[in-house]
């Protein structure tokens, strides 16, 4: 074995030092490539819930139009000769936040409130339940009508149609190019 000189070990921490430098370099190379990956993946997350959105609010639109299109029929033919709808009514409270209602029937003395769900939930019937008492202080031009409410729903889960029926909502299915009120004959709707 020989012996290694001053310059040989000289050389040799040099080209450490250069390949630890290299692999530096490549580490900072690749933590910037995981960057944009990353901000790719959350660019691409947030055009995904976009498109979510938008879909979401037109299949909505598209139920609430379904609905809307037989709602006079169907409610004429429950004894509630309702004049005309009007789709989406908002409004802001008097707290300072909102309200939405999907549809409103009505005839100048009988009020016809439709909530829609692609999937009737219980806490949607809960919730509908909570607006259908106060919407004669949000909307005080229907405070003198009899409110009626009524959930249309192309699914239903877990009871919620049950719990909707029990609680005096008219159950109103969408089916294909229709819709159909799902209460049996002589059921008395609640009066708000």
């Amino acid at each position: 074995m020989g012996t290694t000189t001053l310059e040989e070990v000289w050389s040799l921490f040099k080209e450490t030092d250069r390949q630890f430098k290299e692999t530096d370099r490549q580490f900072k190379e690749t933590d910037r490539q995981f960057k944009e990956t990353d901000r790719k993946f959350k660019e691409t997350d947030r055009k995904l819930n976009q498109l979510e959105r938008l879909f979401t609010s037109q299949w909505g639109r598209l139920m609430e139009s379904l609905v809307e299109g037989d709602l006079v029929n169907i409610l004429t033919q429950r004894g509630i000769a309702i004049a005309d709808t009007t789709s989406r009514l908002k409004g802001r409270r008097a707290d300072g936040g909102n309200y939405e209602f999907d549809i409103i029937a009505h005839n100048g003395n009988e009020v016809v409130v439709v909530e829609v769900k692609t999937t009737l939930r219980p806490q949607d019937v809960e919730k509908f339940l909570g607006k259908l008492k106060q919407i004669k202080h949000w909307v005080p031009r229907y405070a003198n009508n009899s409110i009626y409410g009524a959930v249309a729903w192309l699914t239903a889960d877990a009871g919620a149609e049950e719990m909707a029926v029990n609680r005096g909502l008219f159950s109103i299915r969408a089916t294909g190019d229709s819709a159909a009120i799902m209460n049996a004959e002589g059921f008395q709707p609640q009066r708000w």
